[in-house]
């Protein structure tokens, strides 16, 4: 553990990208396995452009319902670290798969959120953004309130693209990333798994935090096994901000 504080204390850019993991220990269920259930239905089943155009009604009151459960949620240790470090490295960015807002809380605002924010709305016609606050919903489904048409939840959904421009900036800043630590991913999500191994074969030294060995370990510099909220506080001590 103190070589990795050396290590720390001489790069200066640094990236950080976050999965469902690091949100786990704030409260927030996991995408997939039984936290991904509601009601009968599974989350693959719900996060597509076809249920929504079937039924988004439905789909409008589980994204509701999470959107609660998200809300609720506080910021844990481990988010509080990662926004430690973004006033301590001179060049720094958080890529997150997460959708629940929680490093926005923790202070964090060089960010980029992958696959959207579950506490936002974007009209289907008009493609006005609708900021959605933490209070439920009073009509579902939600109508856009510029032009009247069936609004969506900002969310990157199972068979779509992601934000091409937001990519464009992830791997630019991880072309020359000194050093990249990966928190929390399951490593079942192509698009996060090739940024991290993108940022390793361009020298990135790579540390992953998870409980459980994954894709990632594979090209992994340094596992560090355990909980997120328990290892990057002890990792962080005595580094001065």
């Amino acid at each position: 553990m103190e070589e990795l504080k050396k290590l720390l204390t001489q790069n200066k850019k640094v990236a950080v990208l976050t999965g469902a993991g690091i949100s786990h220990e704030s409260g927030i269920p996991t995408f997939r396995g039984a936290g991904g259930y509601w009601k009968q239905y599974k989350a693959e089943e719900l996060a597509t452009p076809e249920a929504f155009q079937r039924d988004p009604k439905l789909v409008w009151e589980w994204y509701d319902y999470r959107r609660g459960v998200c809300a609720k949620a506080k910021p844990n240790p481990a988010h509080e670290v990662v926004f430690k470090m973004e006033s301590y490295f001179p060049e720094f960015l958080v890529i997150t798969q997460n959708v629940d807002g929680l490093h926005r809380r923790a202070g964090n605002k060089k960010i980029f959120e992958i696959h959207g924010n579950i506490f936002t709305a974007r009209c289907t016609s008009c493609s006005n953004r609708i900021s959605l606050g933490d209070e439920p919903l009073k009509e579902i489904p939600l109508k856009c309130n510029v032009c009247g048409s069936l609004a969506r939840p900002h969310i990157v959904w199972f068979g779509e693209s992601y934000d091409g421009d937001i990519l464009d900036q992830c791997y630019s800043f991880l072309a020359t990333t000194e050093l990249i630590f990966v928190i929390g991913t399951s490593g079942q999500v192509s698009v996060p798994v090739n940024m991290a191994k993108y940022a390793a074969t361009k020298g990135a030294y790579c540390i992953e935090v998870n409980p459980e060995e994954t894709s990632v370990t594979d090209f992994t510099d340094t596992f560090l096994q355990g909980k997120a909220g328990e290892v990057l506080p002890q990792l962080w001590e005595g580094i001065s901000n």
